[in-house]
């Protein structure tokens, strides 16, 4: 059996963190407000797009086999088609119509011309604009013969009918908004929001507006992490400050868990005297604490525990460690609480060079607070000092780099993946 009180290493962590389900509910939203949201079912094209042969050039529209007959390329103008019109008939044997890029290839030809290959026959009008198409009435030589079915965006080309256009458990884009429209969805199906409650314990502690007394600090952890929440798909409850007492506290988490989807408590996760949350948590109900405690810095003293399938998060008390927890652990779990697959939970989108060597423990995962540079067309990323009980190093630094356990050594000029602060 696992003890939950053991150190383990962060992969661990991960795993036990994604174990945890998504939140019950799914509602229809309007695509106006889909942005963000987690799609509830995989979305399926009705139709395939383009949902008829169009033009990829402005040109005209033709019988490839009547360009071949046609001795010397002369051809008649019978029609124009623009963009948002179409001819209205089939194209009969022998003509020829002008058509813009985009616009619906009439029924029976095959093949644009473009109209760079063309020439106006003596005493055809030619209509005003940047193309200058031949009129209808008129007639046209087409110069260079292009093959079957050339400059033709044939139906179904972007996307064929049946096929998953956006699966369940993906968050939407604005790209995935512009592939919605095109379809129609009006309405989109997706999983409900999770609610958490976020608070913090500690007799040091005092609310923002206060001014603090001795020894005390104002409490910006709530903050930090309802921000956080918010901005990873969550919506937040604020539970406030309760001081190192076990029976408040108790009943104040017990009454967040069952309001809320869960809850993220900052402060007292550590194992002293008067660190009650791993207590707290521990007396939730099955199953209980999961883990307490990630061979990770900064951030050592976090604890997982869950009340049925609702998660309870203890965070450090210090704001650089809570802020590092949250973008490596909590973030991915509040992504698989809104039902999105999550599929890699660090993904960083920058990598750089170290500016100096660094080294640690082997079996430790460590969060570098690092301050991005360009040097000679190369980006560096400079360590910024301080310890955990610092916010400095998190205000002046651009984002997190990771280094992973199994490493316990880097010279300076290795490459580390960096997760920029949004």
């Amino acid at each position: 059996m696992n003890d939950p009180w053991k150190l383990i290493s962060a992969d661990e962590a991960r795993r036990h963190l994604l174990a945890v389900p998504a939140v019950s509910g799914v509602e229809r939203v309007p695509l106006r407000a889909a942005a963000g949201r987690v799609l509830a079912e995989a979305l399926v094209a009705p139709h395939d797009l383009p949902p008829e042969p169009r033009s990829a050039m402005d040109g005209y529209a033709v019988r490839a086999e009547d360009l071949a007959r046609s001795g010397d390329g002369t051809l008649p103008v019978t029609g124009a088609v623009v963009a948002g019109v179409v001819l209205g008939r089939p194209l009969g044997p022998g003509e020829i119509v002008s058509i813009a890029t985009g616009a619906v290839l009439p029924e029976g030809a095959d093949t644009v011309v473009m109209v760079e290959h063309t020439q106006p026959v003596a005493g055809a009008a030619v209509e005003e604009g940047d193309v200058g198409y031949v009129a209808p009435g008129g007639r046209v030589r087409v110069t260079k013969a292009p093959p079957a079915r050339a400059n033709v965006v044939p139906a179904g080309e972007d996307v064929r009918a049946g096929a998953v256009l956006l699966s369940r458990g993906r968050r939407l884009g604005a790209r995935d908004l512009s592939a919605l429209a095109t379809f129609g969805w009006a309405t989109v199906p997706v999983f409900r929001r999770p609610r958490l409650a976020v608070l913090t314990t500690g007799n040091e502690i005092c609310a923002v507006e206060q001014t603090p007394g001795p020894g005390q600090v104002r409490d910006s952890n709530e903050y930090i992490l309802a921000a956080e929440i918010e901005a990873a798909g969550g919506e937040v409850t604020w539970g406030g400050v309760v001081p190192d007492d076990y029976e408040r506290l108790r009943a104040t988490v017990a009454r967040l868990v069952a309001e809320n989807d869960g809850v993220v408590l900052s402060g007292g996760s550590s194992i002293g005297p008067k660190d009650l949350t791993g207590r707290v948590l521990a007396d939730l109900g099955p199953p209980g604490v999961v883990f307490h405690g990630i061979d990770i810095r900064p951030g050592k003293p976090t604890v997982l525990a869950r009340a049925g399938d609702k998660p309870v998060i203890g965070m450090p008390g210090f704001p650089t460690s809570s802020m590092v927890v949250f973008e490596a652990f909590v973030r991915p779990l509040i992504s698989r609480l809104c039902g999105e697959t999550v599929s890699d939970p660090w993904p960083a989108a920058t990598r750089a060079r170290l500016a100096r060597p660094y080294a640690k423990p082997a079996s430790r995962e460590d969060y570098l607070r690092v301050r991005l540079e360009t040097r000679d067309g190369e980006l560096w990323a400079e360590i910024v000092p301080g310890g955990s009980s610092a916010i400095s190093n998190v205000i002046f630094s651009d984002g997190l780099a990771r280094i992973a356990a199994g490493v316990s050594q880097l010279d300076a000029g290795a490459v580390v993946e960096v997760r920029r602060f949004s």
